[in-house]
């Protein structure tokens, strides 16, 4: 069967890149501190770094987040659909990640809606008055969309990685080379987080990266930066 740009898959493509103007590229989620710090020197810490944010930090929350939404829209529960956008705007251990999530996913939304109109994404995105963590962002549009769940997440997550190994890449710095083959390595982190995500229960949700939590609040007085986070 052909592939035509009305097709699921064309759309993943489209929201998952780095074209994707939603500001992805100004937010290192603490990498920026981590490597200012010591840290991060080289790509094997990076790839241990990220894959411990994929199976305790963001890469869990956010996947469980963007799954939960998904089901939400799908079965077009409004009130646990708010329920989870609420709690998810919440969720943030400090100030810059807050800042991260809720920004790219109200650029996700405008982004979104001007260029893939849908008019159930439209009604939530009134509702929620345009502002949107962004795995509840994505993971609605998904829904919305008619996305399959398990493939919109491994992007979603995919992306995740992608951006931050690009903040790494800038920072450390990494080659490109190096980037690519961090990225690799990080296939099967990035499956498990999407596998944990799709079977998490929010009520027993939790997070275990403090450091993460530290270099963010560290970044916030950072002299010298690249990055919003």
């Amino acid at each position: 069967m052909p592939i035509t740009a009305d097709d699921p898959l064309y759309r993943l493509l489209a929201w998952s890149s780095p074209a994707y103007p939603i500001g992805a590229y100004s937010y290192s989620h603490g990498i920026e501190w981590a490597v200012e710090s010591g840290l991060l020197r080289d790509r094997a810490e990076v790839v241990a770094w990220l894959a411990g944010v994929l199976a305790d930090g963001a890469g869990k929350v956010d996947g469980a987040f963007f799954a939960a939404a998904w089901r939400a829209v799908s079965k077009n529960d409004e009130i646990r659909l708010d329920e989870i956008a609420a709690l998810a705007l919440a969720w943030r251990g400090t100030a810059e990640l807050a800042l991260e999530a809720e920004a790219q996913g109200t650029a996700f939304l405008t982004v979104t809606l001007a260029a893939w109109p849908q008019p159930l994404l439209a009604a939530v995105s009134r509702r929620w008055r345009g502002r949107a963590a962004l795995p509840v962002a994505a993971g609605t549009a998904a829904g919305c969309h008619g996305v399959p769940l398990e493939p919109a997440l491994v992007a979603y997550l995919g992306a995740l990685v992608a951006n931050l190994v690009s903040a790494a890449l800038r920072l450390v710095p990494l080659g490109q080379t190096d980037a690519q083959i961090a990225i690799a390595a990080l296939a099967p982190s990035v499956a498990a987080a999407a596998s944990a995500a799709i079977a998490a229960d929010l009520d027993k949700l939790g997070s275990a990266v403090p450091m993460v939590d530290w270099c963010s609040m560290r970044h916030e007085t950072q002299y010298t930066r690249l990055f919003r986070s």
